[in-house]
């Protein structure tokens, strides 16, 4: 597990430090708030809905918001939708989330389980687990309507930015519900833990507010919220994407390699707003590394690769990973660290296509894409520019039982004999 260095800030109040680092948003009262994290150790949460089998980098930036909180003494409670997981949240959608069988809900959040024990410190209560289906899955429904739902009001609701957005495309009865159980949510955590703040995306503005509500209105008591920054681009696109889809946390879904090059080539106007929110370099280091453009700032992006990578999927990894592309791109290092994919000796004899391979290998999804990339020059064997989509790898291809594929100016993959 990564332990904050000490140096990271010379703030007192972790309400200040991720103040400076561009994380907050909004918040329902900013000097009560920034009182209570300096006066109080307090217990907050932030909710996980378990729509995919891992966490992406999305979910990353929220694991650093509480891993901070936790270096300033405060109490992450770490909650897992395996309730709302089942209805799905429309916040930030133009279409309603595919829905999740019982047995894939819980199979998700048992995966997201063990990603957070990577990050975050559960030992002696430092920490808190739980699963909202706890307490959502066995809920009386004329109960609830009658405890929560009374105390919401429909025209508002509709008013709200979750909703705006899909009221002309149709807005399902069943996802209409969520706003209430996040709100229970909040409910439950503050009369059973003394929770005091709810983190969230920018784009959980509306639920905070909801849950804040409805523990004024059922306990008359005063807790809080506070929403951050989403993590997107210089044009305001939601950085976390590839050609093959999100940018997971885990291994098998996005590999070690891929998730360092995506951040090694990051534009250069987001590298600044990336080390401050991705990583724990002190914020006057990464002042210095990125005041000028040119071989700067690329150094500056090869930190950034480094050093979120190293977060992730730990040091030697990280390590490995920066020896691969060194290789790649300049012929430093080992190339045993690119990805690879294997073919067997018959194969290498008897010949293999390109673009066979390269689907293979998962550079492509369908011939068609690969010819493409041919035809615009995208493709290279080593530094050998492949001009005919049919070409037909051979063991001529090979040195020392290995070649490398290049596929546009980034993406470099090993095919290797066994």
């Amino acid at each position: 597990m990564f332990i904050i260095p000490d140096e990271v800030s010379k703030h007192e109040n972790v309400f200040d430090v991720l103040k400076e680092r561009g994380f907050i948003e909004q918040t329902t009262h900013e000097d009560e708030i920034r009182e209570l994290l300096a006066n109080q150790k307090i217990k907050f949460y932030i909710g996980f809905d378990p729509t995919a089998d891992s966490l992406h980098v999305g979910h990353f930036m929220q694991i650093i918001i509480m891993m901070y909180m936790q270096k300033f003494g405060h109490t992450p409670i770490v909650l897992v939708g395996g309730g709302t997981g089942m209805v799905g949240d429309p916040s930030g959608r133009t279409d309603m989330r595919k829905m999740m069988t019982v047995e894939t809900v819980r199979e998700h959040c048992r995966k997201f389980e063990k990603l957070f024990e990577r990050f975050i410190d559960f030992s002696d209560n430092k920490a808190i687990a739980i699963n909202n289906a706890d307490w959502l899955m066995n809920l009386n429904y004329i109960d609830f309507l009658r405890e929560i739902g009374s105390q919401f009001s429909v025209n508002r609701m509709l008013s709200a930015e979750c909703f705006k957005q899909r009221l002309k495309k149709g807005l399902s009865f069943l996802e209409f519900n969520y706003m209430l159980m996040q709100a229970y949510d909040f409910l439950v955590l503050y009369r059973n833990l003394d929770c005091k703040m709810q983190f969230g995306g920018d784009d959980q503005w509306s639920n905070i507010l909801a849950g804040v509500d409805l523990v004024r209105r059922k306990e008359q008591g005063q807790v809080f919220g506070m929403t951050f920054s989403l993590l997107t681009n210089s044009q305001g696109k939601k950085m976390g994407k590839t050609a093959s889809g999100a940018l997971w946390l885990d291994a098998n879904k996005t590999s070690a390699y891929e998730f360092y090059q995506y951040w090694r080539n990051v534009e250069d106007e987001d590298v600044k707003k990336c080390l401050k929110m991705l990583t724990f370099l002190p914020i006057e280091e990464i002042e210095a590394m990125t005041c000028e453009k040119g071989e700067n700032i690329n150094k500056a992006k090869e930190v950034l690769a480094y050093e979120v990578t190293k977060l992730v999927h730990g040091e030697e990894v990280a390590k490995n990973t920066e020896t691969a592309v060194k290789a790649a791109f300049s012929g430093e290092g080992d190339l045993e660290n690119l990805p690879t994919t294997v073919i067997t000796e018959d194969e290498a004899k008897s010949g293999i296509g390109l673009i066979d391979l390269m689907k293979r290998a998962e550079l492509i999804s369908s011939n068609s894409e690969g010819f493409r990339l041919v035809k615009q020059g995208g493709v290279s064997i080593g530094d050998v520019k492949v001009e005919d989509g049919k070409r037909i790898i051979t063991e001529g291809d090979f040195s020392d039982n290995s070649l490398v594929i290049k596929k546009g100016k980034k993406v470099y993959h090993r095919i290797v004999i066994e």
